[in-house]
């Protein structure tokens, strides 16, 4: 046993693979984790909504005028890419799954396919995260120099339901990294 993980064993200088079995359970959970974190991530961009009234003043000797105001997931192109890609990569994950337990005996081109599709699901959470991430800090600061205002004193819990999104999804991602290095030291073995 390496490092605390069971399943991988330290022979000399080179870890290896252990127990098959032991570590298709550890797939199958990383697995399942990625479908899940990008499913929660992906639901609570999708449900992301805020109402606030906002006064607007329209002439400075007249009084405000209160007008509601909505903010929506879809209203920022961002927020849509990032629903997307986890969407994307929750799909992946459960079609990934059944493709990895339902295949009998160690298929290579099957292992390295599922590596790099890994490999891009990593890619596109982490492409979709830096995307809300730009936007979001843009409505969390405000942008003086283009007089962009900032929006999220006023729609905070917007905002923190994205900012929540973003935390899920790059966890998925990193879920995503770890199959990607199981599965390529996998390879890495049979190749041997």
């Amino acid at each position: 046993m390496v490092g605390g993980v069971e399943g991988l064993e330290k022979n000399g200088n080179e870890v290896k693979m252990g127990n098959g079995r032991t570590a298709k359970l550890y797939e199958l959970l990383l697995r399942l984790l990625a479908l899940a974190l990008t499913l929660v991530a992906a639901i609570l961009v999708g449900v992301d909504k805020q109402t606030e009234t906002v006064p607007v003043v329209l002439v400075d000797s007249l009084p405000p005028l209160n007008v509601p105001v909505t903010a929506k997931w879809h209203y920022l192109s961002a927020f849509v890419y990032l629903m997307v890609a986890n969407i994307i990569a929750c799909s992946y994950a459960a079609l990934s799954m059944l493709l990895t337990f339902t295949s009998r005996g160690e298929n290579i081109i099957l292992g390295s396919m599922i590596l790099i599709l890994d490999t891009l699901m990593v890619a596109l959470l982490f492409s979709g995260t830096g995307a809300a991430i730009a936007i979001g800090l843009i409505g969390y600061h405000g942008n003086s120099h283009v007089r962009w205002q900032r929006v999220c004193n006023v729609f905070g819990k917007f905002c923190g339901q994205v900012a929540a999104s973003i935390v899920v999804s790059v966890i998925g991602a990193v879920a995503f990294i770890l199959l990607v290095v199981f599965s390529a030291l996998r390879l890495h073995k049979k190749s041997k």
